[in-house]
């Protein structure tokens, strides 16, 4: 039974929890009007320490047993929880759910699960993570650098790092029946993709200077916008030189086949003429030994970090032009059919994208540029429209 008592003119609280004595003074002076207020305080206090909700914290945030009890509380709630831990329900979701995912997302999201999440939230029973423990996470992962130039994790790879959790709680939530954390945590906003396209005098050069035997292999990546995957994955048996397609079935990651990156991404690229003309003279060179098109001398796939160690790089060098990745033959193919007049439900079908979203919203503000207009085209409008008044009026 919690007692009210006396302590240098101010009022002292002593009450048991957690089968310990605790004694807490207050700043309340010892009036009477201070003793019934304080009275119906610990009536409060006693009915949440017998329902099991009392923050020891909350009512004395000060005390140097503050810590201590919460400490125990945290143990107390982890050995009542009828729920399995974070990590081990992590290996119980992630066993369930891999059959629907491609091998490199099987890789991605283990890795993200062993080296970020399990060890963060661990022992945790998963019903007992809270929505200020994932914004705290969340931010702490800002404070994360990778790589040799240590720089700190983007926005977009902690939104990636941060799906597997949602996902992740809310199928323990459903299964458990109870409410996510992760209800209302948006993503954190991104910074658009910067895109460093070729001109059409840039891709000249660069093929005329590229080593022979990967002047085929960078004509049909500037001219296609295959993703690095799909052009080192592609085997002979997915080219249509009759019908002048590309079907494309499969990516090469990490050195194994596999399906596309998305549904959307299985798809069939038309084969321009000068693409048609490099596929012919590489079929002379590979089609007799590989089933891939682009393949070292032993008849294996190209490793595209060797290809852009030994080739790549050393050409952008020797030219003078300025450093950017591979995947840059990407872009550069989404911005020259932009900038030629092509529809762009086409180019997204091409570049196998479900819309046209991702093209204006990547790509759009490089073809006044590469078309030389910059508003010339409304500005001819104008012009013409002034010179039909003009006429109006002379008349």
């Amino acid at each position: 039974m919690a007692s009210i008592r006396e302590r240098s003119g101010k009022l002292v609280v002593d009450f048991r929890y957690r089968n310990q004595r605790c004694r807490e003074k207050t700043v309340l002076d010892a009036t009477p009007v201070n003793r019934k207020k304080l009275e119906k305080l610990l009536q409060k206090m006693e009915a949440e320490i017998t329902l099991g909700t009392f923050d020891y914290a909350a009512y004395f945030p000060k005390s140097r047993r503050a810590e201590e009890f919460a400490k125990i509380d945290e143990q107390f709630h982890k050995a009542k929880s009828n729920y399995p831990s974070f990590s081990d329900f992590a290996k119980t979701w992630f066993a369930e759910k891999q059959i629907e995912w491609r091998l490199s997302y099987r890789r991605k999201v283990r890795t993200t699960l062993k080296k970020y999440l399990m060890p963060y939230f661990g022992e945790q029973p998963v019903d007992q993570v809270t929505r200020s423990e994932l914004l705290a996470f969340r931010a702490s992962l800002a404070k994360v650098k990778t790589g040799k130039d240590q720089k700190p994790l983007t926005a977009s790879r902690i939104n990636q790092i941060m799906i597997p959790a949602r996902i992740l709680l809310q199928e323990a939530a459903d299964r458990y029946e109870f409410d996510s954390p992760y209800r209302n945590i948006k993503n954190l906003k991104e910074t658009k993709p910067h895109v460093m396209p070729f001109t059409l005098e840039e891709i000249e050069r660069f093929l005329k200077a590229v080593r022979y035997d990967f002047r085929n292999y960078y004509t049909v990546r500037f001219f296609t916008g295959l993703r690095t995957s799909e052009v080192d994955g592609l085997k002979w048996k997915n080219i249509d030189l009759n019908r002048r397609e590309i079907h494309v079935r499969a990516a090469l990651v990490d050195g194994r086949t596999e399906g596309t990156k998305t549904q959307g991404s299985t798809r069939v690229v038309q084969i321009s003429t000068r693409v048609m003309e490099a596929l012919k003279l590489q079929k002379a060179l590979t089609g007799e030994y590989s089933d891939y098109v682009f393949c070292d001398r032993n008849g294996n796939p190209l490793d595209y970090r060797n290809v852009n160690r030994r080739v790549w790089h050393p050409t952008l060098k020797l030219l003078g032009l300025e450093p950017r990745r591979a995947y840059e033959t990407r872009h550069t193919a989404a911005t020259l059919w932009l900038a030629s007049g092509e529809n762009p439900e086409w180019i997204a079908r091409q570049l196998g994208h479900s819309n046209t979203e991702m093209l204006f919203r990547v790509y759009s503000h490089y073809v006044p540029d590469l078309t030389r207009k910059d508003g010339s085209a409304f500005e001819a409008l104008l012009s013409q429209s002034a010179a039909e008044l003009e006429v109006l009026d002379e008349k």
